[in-house]
């Protein structure tokens, strides 16, 4: 899954659906004029292309792959067959279906109402529980483009940070230094949407 590739555009059916493993895919929403917002991501805790499991199969969003890594592909007919026939497939897909709808109510309440750089603290936390280790590879357009702000914001809200000792950053690369500093200086959406998802998927990676 390369950086970029778009897995599904909205209104579009959604063929397969996605396994994540070391790659992590940015549900995203579009406005008419093209400006986008992030309001979910999935990593190798989850399923990309839930609207699947509802028998809606076209996709709500864009799906699109934010940091490049590998997962697997299934055929929409073989999840459905086997979300309607395996009861523990069932179950497991429904728990992570709450989770991912809390996580993408608390990321509405996130950007309307706490400031840019607790948000990019969210949004750092998000992407470390996803990945194997605490490098992170974005540039500054694409954290600004996620979380719908300018690029002139993120740099000042990753500036701030790096002047905490939180992280170092260079060209696209994020290095997270003391990720308790980083907890502590988020709101408490990353500590809800984390909570959610152990108590729902216990046996998560992301947990």
């Amino acid at each position: 899954m390369p950086f970029g590739k778009v897995l599904f555009e909205a209104g579009c059916d959604c063929g397969y659906a996605y396994f994540p493993t070391t790659s992590i895919i940015s549900m995203l929403y579009l406005t008419e004029d093209g400006e986008s917002v992030e309001t979910a991501v999935a990593g190798n805790e989850g399923i990309v292309g839930l609207p699947l499991l509802t028998s809606g199969a076209l996709a709500p969003g864009r799906a699109m792959v934010r940091s490049a890594g590998r997962g697997f592909r299934v055929k929409a007919g073989w999840l459905m067959q086997e979300f309607d026939l395996t009861r523990p497939v069932q179950q497991l897909l429904l728990r992570y279906m709450q989770a991912f709808l809390t996580q993408t109510a608390q990321t509405a309440v996130c950007n309307r109402h706490h400031s840019l750089e607790q948000q990019l603290c969210r949004w750092l936390l998000m992407s470390l529980d996803r990945l194997p280790s605490s490098e992170i590879t974005a540039t500054q357009e694409l954290i600004a483009s996620t979380l719908g702000v300018r690029r002139e914001g993120v740099t000042a809200a990753a500036g701030r940070l790096q002047d905490a000792g939180l992280i170092a950053y260079r060209r696209g690369h994020i290095s997270v230094l003391n990720r308790a500093g980083l907890e502590r200086s988020a709101c408490e959406c990353y500590a809800v949407v984390k909570q959610h998802y152990e108590e729902l998927l216990p046996e998560s990676l992301a947990a």
